[in-house]
């Protein structure tokens, strides 16, 4: 018949919202939102294949490079990876260093180096694990130093060790 709810409720006054001032969204949120931002945690950031850099490189962030760098890379903490497209003119330190592309110059990283098959290293390489891919380049010398043991390990020798001098033979 009729409705008796619309007819019993009073008059409600309109709300009053709070306007927000319209801010536009930065280029990366342009983009794509569900991509991953470089200031995350955990995230890898990527250097793209037309992007050229001359001069140092340092960072905080997993980085993967696909265009060209010409000078110092410095990522000690973390996970540096050369595209198949990265063409690298520079020093190298890093946590541990992946190599798809070429690279002019020494790479030394902490844990260890890779270079896959169609990797290239001209240059020297320092790190206590290293792989060479079977078809990958590499010229240059390799050390293989571990890391110093700790104090008290067993393999550990204490370093004023000298070798125990012959008794003197008593006629």
């Amino acid at each position: 018949m009729w409705k008796r709810d619309e007819a019993v409720r009073p008059p409600q006054p309109a709300a009053t919202t709070p306007t927000i001032p319209a801010t536009t969204p930065t280029p990366q949120e342009s983009v794509r939102p569900d991509a991953p931002r470089p200031q995350e945690k955990g995230g890898t950031v990527n250097i793209g294949k037309s992007v050229i850099i001359k001069g140092d490189l340092t960072g905080s962030e997993d980085l993967t490079i696909e265009g060209q760098v010409e000078g110092k890379i410095e990522l000690r903490q973390n996970i540096l990876t050369i595209g198949a497209n990265g063409k690298i003119k520079a020093q190298i330190f890093a946590k541990i260093v992946i190599v798809q592309g070429e690279v002019q110059g020494n790479i030394s990283a902490t844990e260890r180096i890779d270079i896959r098959d169609n990797g290239s290293v001209d240059g020297d390489l320092s790190s206590p694990r290293i792989a060479i891919a079977d078809g990958a380049h590499f010229r240059g010398s390799i050390d293989m130093q571990r890391t110093a043991a700790k104090p008290g390990t067993p393999d550990a020798k204490p370093a004023d060790t000298k070798p125990a001098a012959p008794a003197a033979a008593v006629k």
